[in-house]
């Protein structure tokens, strides 16, 4: 049984709120366990703009090549979600099941603990979720993780330094819904300096339409975990609404947020994100032309995607897929993408998080040891992608 939990009030938020009620119980694979096979097309496309997005030409993809795997980075590790890049060229990773933070990296042959994160309990999918390191680590010293709890998700942060011990953590946002599945969990910094995070309607489905629940929206905060000045909604941490369950942030050229979002039985999706923008979920999947939405930029049938994580190179994204078990390529064209490409296909099983971390070269994370995979030896891993 689902425990439910008080919604955080925001309750200077004022949005004609669409609910379409029914529960979920579908996985972030994208499909339920009940469902039929979906009949939709297997093959990645570009979708149709439908409503009006106002938005300027954006960038053109510079840096089109095909990523390829040049090494291995770390082994053995246990269900793997965050990594955040450190300055030294190492990094950290988050256990989603055990709540521990390992440390990984050229300058760590053998991945080393550094810490557990109290209060993180896993259940499902929920457990020790994103990572992001403070944009001004270096005078700081901040580690920021998502997490879930007995009660809720929440952000907190933590110090952080090589040889010490891990700091106490600082709750910073508490309230965003919690269950089985649907957990989101991706935090990053934009550009901006302000913390995004994605979130998931946590299995109930009005959620994403609620204007009082902080669940099926992303979310930005300042440093502190207060609403950031600008957001579109006064007093409230929400910057855009309407859905399923985001796990993948990342800003191209010019500053705009893509994200990825995991659909039901049909559609996963490829999201260019506005300020104050309504997806559309659980009204709509995919593309839906309808005028009260925005419609994904591109969609996958669910057994080829089931989006995680994200990284934007050169102004091409690059989607780590779990259920599709590849890394999708969609050059940016202006507004929309080219038509995606996969790659890697089934070479390192599911795909969790990949993280841009130089000019042509990502890090990502496999994820065969979450209960919906099939682990071989040396799974988990952390692999070095470059572009060749």
């Amino acid at each position: 049984m689902r425990t439910r939990h008080p919604k955080a009030r925001w309750t200077s938020l004022v949005l004609a709120a669409t609910v379409v009620g029914g529960l979920t119980a579908c996985s972030d694979d994208g499909k339920s366990p009940t469902a039929a096979k979906s009949s939709a097309t297997h093959a990645a496309t570009a979708a149709p703009t439908g409503a009006a997005r106002n938005e300027p030409a954006g960038p053109t993809a510079t840096d089109v090549r095909d990523p390829v795997v040049a090494g291995e980075l770390a082994r053995g590790l246990n269900t793997p979600w965050g990594l955040a890049p450190l300055p030294d060229k190492d990094a950290l990773v988050s256990s989603r099941d055990t709540g521990a933070i390992v440390r990984i990296g050229p300058g760590t042959p053998t991945p080393t603990t550094v810490g557990t994160v109290p209060g993180a309990v896993h259940r499902g999918e929920g457990g020790l979720l994103g990572l992001a390191l403070s944009p001004n680590y270096a005078n700081d010293h901040f580690l920021y993780a998502y997490l879930t709890t007995a009660e809720d998700n929440r952000i907190v942060r933590m110090t952080y330094l090589p040889d010490q011990p891990l700091g106490q953590p600082q709750v910073l946002l508490s309230g965003i819904p919690a269950g089985s599945n649907h957990n989101g969990g991706r935090i990053a910094f934009g550009p901006d300096g302000m913390l995004y995070a994605g979130t998931g309607e946590a299995g109930e489905k009005p959620n994403a339409q609620d204007p009082g629940s902080l669940g099926g929206k992303i979310l930005r905060v300042t440093p502190e975990g207060k609403p950031a000045p600008g957001n579109p909604f006064p007093n409230s941490p929400v910057w855009s609404l309407g859905h399923r369950n985001v796990q993948g942030l990342a800003w191209d050229s010019t500053g705009r947020l893509w994200a990825s979002e995991f659909g039901q039985d049909t559609w996963d999706e490829l999201n260019l994100i506005r300020s104050g923008a309504n997806y559309g979920w659980p009204v709509v999947e995919g593309s839906g032309n309808d005028p009260r939405y925005v419609n994904p930029v591109a969609q996958w049938a669910t057994d080829d995607a089931s989006p995680s994580g994200i990284a934007i190179l050169g102004d091409v994204v690059y989607l780590a897929s779990l259920k599709g078990e590849r890394l999708w390529q969609a050059p940016i064209d202006g507004s929309t993408v080219a038509p995606p490409k996969a790659f890697l296909q089934g070479k390192y099983g599911r795909l969790r998080t990949v993280v841009a971390v130089a000019p042509g070269e990502m890090w990502l994370v496999t994820n065969e040891t979450d209960g919906r995979g099939s682990p071989r030896e040396g799974d988990d891993r952390v692999l070095r992608v470059v572009l060749s």
